[in-house]
This record gives C-alpha cells, structure tokens and sequence, in this order.
C-alpha cells in the first residue's frame, strides 16, 4: 500500500516513531507554501529559520534512506497550500494512504480533518509524540469545576511523572513554588554569557523567498543566523544553557536591560516549539543537574514549572477554549495596534527598546513580552486579535496554539479571567524596578500628569477607573479598588484627561 505522510513546519522530531524502520512504500512530504507564509504578517527571521530547519530535516531523512517528495516555494507544481498540494500527490503517485501528525494548531487541524472528509482514500493522524499530556488531558482534569488552577495542573504533573518528587510523595524543597524568590533585578552582575548559538549563512534561502515575493518584516540577518536548525545544534545549545547559564535563571528570569537582550534565558522555544527537543528530555536534563547539586531547588523548580506545568497547561487551554478563544475581547478594546509596533520609533525607552530587539532579533523573553509590550497594550486598550497577530509574527517561537491563549489570555485578559487570575498590568515603578529602561527615557518614571508624565502611570490608573465595574469582584484587586475609591475625584478626571490625550495621539508616544 503506498502511504504519503505529511510533515509540517514544527513537526522536525527525528525520534518519531514513523522513522523507525524503512519501508520504500510509505513517502514523507514537506512543503513550502504560501497558505503559511501568509495568514499573518510574519518576521523575516522565522520564515528563515522554519524553511532552513525543514530543509535540513529533509536532508536527515534522505541520509538515512527515506523516501521524501520537498517542494520549495519558488516550485512551479507547487500549489502553495496543504490541500491543493497533497490532492495534486494524491494522483501523482497514486497514494492509497495519507497519514499525518496531530497539528497544534487549530487552522491546520481543521484543514487536514477537511481534506480527509473530500477525499476518498483513508486516512490516520499519529500523535505527534512530543508532549507530556495529550490535547484534551487538562480539560478533562478541569471538568466540572467552576475554576482552572495552572498550579493544580502542575503539581497533578509533578506527581504523575515523579519530577522532583522525594520518595515519600513530597516535593523536594517541601514546597511546590519557589517563585517568590525569582524576581531581582540584573545589575551588571554577574557577567552575561556570550552568543553561543550556531551561525549560519541563510543568504540564499533568503533569496529564494525574497524572489517567491513572499512579505515579511524585521531584520532577516540571513547571513548570519544566531537560530539551531536541526536537533544536533540544539541540542548542543541545551546543553551549555544547563551547564553554564541555567543557575542565574532563577534570580533573574524577570530582570531586563537595556544593554542585554538575552540575559540568562534558554533561547530554545523555537527549537522546542518545532519538536527538535522534546519537553520530556529538557525537564529530564535540568532534573538530572539539580540531583546532581549544580542547580539550586529555585533555578530548577521555576524552569521545568515553565515546561512541564505552563507550556503544557496552555496547550490544554487552547484546545479546550477553540475556535471561540480567537474573538475574546472582554473589555471590548478597539483600538488598532499602532504603527510604531512595526518599526519601533516610540519616545517611551521600554517599548523602544523591546520592540526595536523584537525586529533585530525576531526574540523578547517573557517579562519584555509580558510586562512591557502586552501591559501598555492591555492599558493603552488595543484590539486583542490584532495584537495576537502581532505577536505571532514577530516572534520566531510563536506557534498560534501556544502564542494566543498567553496573549489573549495571560496578557489581554479578553478571556475575562479563566486563565489569569487578574490582568498583569503596572505602572513604571514596576519597569523601573526590573529594568534600566527608565534612564534618559523622554518620560519620567515619577509623574503621572504632564506631557512628560510616563504614560504607563496615567493609562494603569485609568484602566482600572474605566473597568472597576468588571474588575470589583476580582480579590486580588482589592487594594487597588479601595485606592480609586479614596483618590480625589479631581485627580481621577486629571487621570482619566491625561489618559485620553495619550491614547487620541499614540501614534506620537
């Protein structure tokens, strides 16, 4: 019987049951094509790093004597979309079988399970057999209960696969969460390790795409790509992050500057996120230094909780809350994002900052994203779905069943609270505390009325002023309810005037 699989974009896991043995009657196929490039506007970087890794995947299964059909973007045959092409190789070579992978994502899995229903040939989807839990596993463990809780995930997940569990059924540390005791900020010390990521010259890949016409934004820096395209690198990268950088995480997983886009972050979401690495072994790998007395139980505990509790736990949310959760807009904010998004000429240093190393790089970590970027737009009252696609285009790591419920559920709270307990929001005092982006910024950290007047401290205020009647039940937002009650009604129209003005002219921020 001869069988086609199809391989996507983030499904480059070598250690796929399927490649386990030869069979000359089953073809691999992986494709370039438009219906990917193009459904948002995505950074140049990404495009890049997704073709080369596929293409070095391709290589890896010739070498070891696969039978793989790859078609470029710049091919004629190619159609430039899963269900054109796949039906075209359908009766190119009289294919009797098609076989894929459990997509992430929505949008795909809708389109495979759609080509499935048209054609007559059947069908299977594998699992993917990269992730601890399977796509319905936290809505299953949530059901019937009126609140989600990540943290009763993560703990049911520590149990289920003994991670850092002593031999009595307690967490090591006797505690759960050693969050608390991560949040300093960086001061120059201790040292920042140097780039020692993989460089490749991707200048003629980059051609190839540029001729194909295909639109993209950001600094492509083809010639010298600093992202691993195949496991091996990643690996290598994985490894000298655990041995090298991973025991500063801990302390300074929150801290941003100015100076260090970096700081001591893993840098192998994209690697992840494509299934070169598997959650299961870099949860294993920071186990096993830890055991070993290399890490402390804060370093440990606050990384592996990121894999093995929050990257998992959002993709159950994900799969629980679609397609619904595309639309969520809570607050019912409007406003489009602006257009210094894209370029990021803005006179306010933590954006300028953030989003200009967002288009260098194609990479912020999660407090820039977090705190900076997703706070303003949160209070500045951005469209939730246009800052989605916002955020899945610039980020090389970005996959939509990973980047929306974080956006419009962590940042954008447009969910309404099922999966942030409150809106993650501040005003500078909390940029200032973590960061030197405040210094020489156009802005003063300290005012809140006033040209000058950093707008995170007008537009915080006024966020909570104009949605108190949303957010008065919320128990985590009592102090900040029972200070608007007490503030002056002159200074609450001085805010809400100063907020006003700020977001009428945003575009000159």
């Amino acid at each position: 019987m001869k069988i086609l699989r199809l391989i996507l974009g983030d499904q480059l896991n070598p250690n796929h049951s399927w490649f386990k043995k030869l069979d000359d009657e089953i073809l691999y196929v992986l494709m370039e094509v438009k219906q990917e490039t193009n459904y948002v506007l995505h950074h140049a970087q990404k495009i890049l790093g997704i073709f080369a890794a596929m293409r070095d995947f391709k290589s890896m299964l010739i070498k070891d004597n696969h039978q793989v059909i790859y078609l470029k973007i710049n091919e004629k045959s190619n159609l430039h979309s899963f269900k054109a092409n796949l039906k075209n190789l359908f009766d190119q070579y009289n294919i009797q079988k098609f076989e894929y992978q459990e997509p992430d994502d929505y949008r795909l899995d809708q389109d495979l399970i759609e080509l499935c229903n048209e054609v007559s040939i059947p069908s299977e989807c594998w699992p993917s057999e990269h992730f601890f839990t399977h796509r319905f596993e936290v809505s299953e463990m949530f059901a019937g209960k009126k609140q989600w809780l990540m943290e009763s995930f993560y703990r049911t997940m520590r149990k289920k696969h003994c991670v850092l569990m002593s031999e009595d059924g307690k967490p090591v540390g006797l505690k759960w969460n050693f969050d608390h005791e991560n949040r300093k900020a960086w001061k120059g010390e201790p040292k920042v390790f140097a780039d020692h990521r993989p460089i490749h010259d991707h200048s003629q890949l980059w051609d190839e795409i540029t001729t194909a016409k295909i639109k993209s934004f950001g600094n492509h820096n083809a010639s010298q790509f600093r992202w691993p395209i195949n496991r091996k690198e990643a690996l290598k990268h994985l490894d000298f992050f655990i041995g090298h950088i991973l025991i500063y995480f801990g302390d300074f997983q929150d801290a941003m500057h100015k100076d260090e886009t970096r700081m001591f972050h893993s840098l192998i979401s994209f690697a992840l996120n494509t299934k070169m690495l598997s959650p299961k072994e870099v949860v294993s790998a920071v186990e096993k230094s830890y055991l070993s007395s290399k890490l402390s139980i804060n370093t440990a505990e606050g990384f592996i909780r990121q894999i093995l509790g929050w990257r998992e736990y959002i993709r159950g949310y994900y799969w629980a809350h679609m397609p619904a959760l595309g639309d969520q807009n809570y607050f019912n904010h409007q406003l489009p994002v602006p257009n210094w998004f894209w370029n990021g000429q803005t006179k306010m240093n933590c954006l300028k900052y953030t989003i200009n190393q967002s288009l260098d790089e194609a990479y912020a970590h999660h407090i820039q994203r977090l705190m900076i970027v997703g706070n303003f737009s949160l209070l500045a009252g951005l469209h939730p779905k246009s800052l989605h696609e916002w955020y899945l285009g610039i980020y090389i790591d970005a996959f939509e069943w990973v980047e929306m419920p974080n956006t419009l559920g962590m940042s954008q709270f447009a969910d309404g609270g099922k999966l942030a307990s409150k809106p993650y929001v501040s005003t500078a005092n909390y940029i200032n505390k973590m960061s030197n982006y405040c210094e020489g910024c156009y802005y003063s950290k300290n005012e809140r009325i006033g040209d000058k007047a950093c707008p995170f401290n007008s537009l915080y205020w006024n966020f909570f002023i104009a949605n108190s009647q949303q957010l008065s039940k919320n128990p985590r937002l009592a102090i900040v309810n029972k200070q608007i009650r007490d503030m002056d009604p002159n200074l609450i129209e001085d805010i809400k005037l100063q907020a006003k003005n700020l977001i009428k002219n945003i575009e000159n921020i």
